[in-house]
């Protein structure tokens, strides 16, 4: 089978690492790919957009199937625009998309079917947004632009001054685009953070390792979000009783209802949950696999996912099983220095061939210029280890790091110490 990956990043890389293993791949494309895809598939310079460049392309390399990484071309419709031309595509519908699409559909879908998330409001008007936050007196409190926002679009306000600037940013300023067109404004919730990626048909599903990541750039999590400075996985927060619960009051009823919408879904869903007081509450849906805990979680799937991502898109997961390895699996990022804000790029990357120790490396924001790998996005190479303990794979990832090189890189040095913390180190 000829198989596409759409997307460019570290998860794209990730999942072409995963799919390259399968006994049913003959040829491997990436679009467009990054100089990490480029040692395991062949890359194609497509504007992922254009949905009708991709059909053409799909069709004369005759692709068994489609895999869509990032959140935006999901959105957008290209599933439905694949399975209208009759190619198999792993993802969502357009429709179903608005898990993520829309935070006003997932919040209204969550209230209507009873699955424990934050109390929140929706606004369409700055007026009325601004009354509300002027009536609370209860902080933090989150804003969160509806649409899609690069990950850029929730805000946690410590008192009334930053919220009322931070409607202004999101309502009046549209520093986030049309994403901010409606506003959610939710109360705070506070504890532990987990991801739960979850393969669906529609029905049925099946549940990846879970993971935890580090989404603040300072070490000890503090400083701003960013897109992710690591992550780990299983996460031992994810007991079996806890999982027994997210499946039966959120990964089955989320499916109902889709289901009960019509729209069926189908892909990977993921859930952001996190756990405060013992309760588990969404935070938000995803629908594609999250980075960066897509590194640490594939490397600990033993089975074939190719056979996985088509049952999916095709309403056949009943009678497949999923089988893990008996291992933990630790992510690091090095990032641009300055990132989550602005930064510097173009600098040449070294010792990206002197990765060994069982490490895995995945290209994140790097190309290729004159022959030399530099970098070129604020998270630039993923460093995964795997082991038999959270212990041993921060050993040798951070063994490992020491051997990469270029101007300014930046990452923490603290990844998992929650959990290193539990198992007494």
């Amino acid at each position: 089978m000829n198989i596409l990956i759409i997307g460019s990043g570290g998860r794209e890389h990730a999942l072409a690492w995963k799919v390259k293993q399968s006994p049913v791949l003959d040829k491997l494309f990436c679009m467009p790919g990054n100089p990490g895809t480029a040692e395991i598939a062949e890359n194609i310079e497509l504007d992922i957009s254009d949905f009708d460049a991709l059909v053409r392309f799909a069709k004369k390399q005759d692709i068994g199937l489609t895999i869509i990484g990032p959140e935006n071309p999901l959105v957008d419709g290209i599933v439905d625009r694949f399975s209208a031309e009759g190619l198999v595509a792993f993802g969502p519908t357009k429709f179903a998309a608005q898990l993520e699409g829309s935070k006003s559909f997932s919040k209204d879908l969550m209230q209507a079917n009873n699955i424990p998330t934050a109390k929140y409001a929706i606004f369409t008007e700055l007026d009325a947004a601004k009354d509300y936050i002027l009536k609370n007196k209860k902080y933090p409190l989150v804003l969160k632009a509806d649409g899609l926002a690069a990950g850029k679009g929730v805000l946690i306000c410590t008192d009334e001054k930053e919220a009322l600037d931070g409607l202004n940013m999101i309502m009046a300023d549209k520093s986030f685009g049309d994403a901010g067109n409606k506003l959610v404004i939710e109360e705070f919730l506070d504890g532990d953070e987990l991801s739960l990626f979850v393969l669906c048909d529609g029905e049925n599903y099946r549940i990846l390792p879970a993971a935890q990541d580090h989404k603040k750039v300072g070490e000890g999590d503090t400083g701003k979000n960013t897109g992710g400075m690591g992550a780990y996985a299983p996460a031992p927060l994810a007991t079996s009783a806890l999982l027994k619960n997210v499946e039966e009051n959120v990964i089955k009823k989320t499916l109902q209802a889709m289901k009960n919408l019509g729209h069926p879904y189908r892909g990977l869903l993921y859930v952001g949950i996190i756990i405060e007081d013992g309760i588990a509450y969404v935070l938000e849906y995803n629908c594609r696999f999250g980075d960066p805990e897509t590194q640490a979680i594939l490397p600990l799937v033993k089975s074939d996912l190719v056979p996985f991502f088509k049952a999916c898109a095709t309403g056949s997961l009943k009678n497949l099983t999923l089988e893990f390895e008996e291992k933990c699996a630790m992510d690091v990022v090095l990032t641009s220095g300055g990132y989550p804000g602005s930064y510097e790029k173009n600098f040449e990357i070294t010792g990206l061939d002197q990765i060994s120790n069982g490490c895995l490396l995945f290209h994140a924001g790097t190309k290729l210029s004159n022959g030399k790998i530099i970098t070129s996005g604020g998270r630039v190479v993923n460093l995964v280890s795997t082991g038999s303990s959270f212990a041993e794979c921060m050993e040798n990832v951070y063994e490992e790091i020491e051997k990469i090189q270029f101007e300014k890189m930046y990452f923490r040095r603290d990844i998992g110490f929650k959990v290193l913390e539990k198992e007494g180190l």
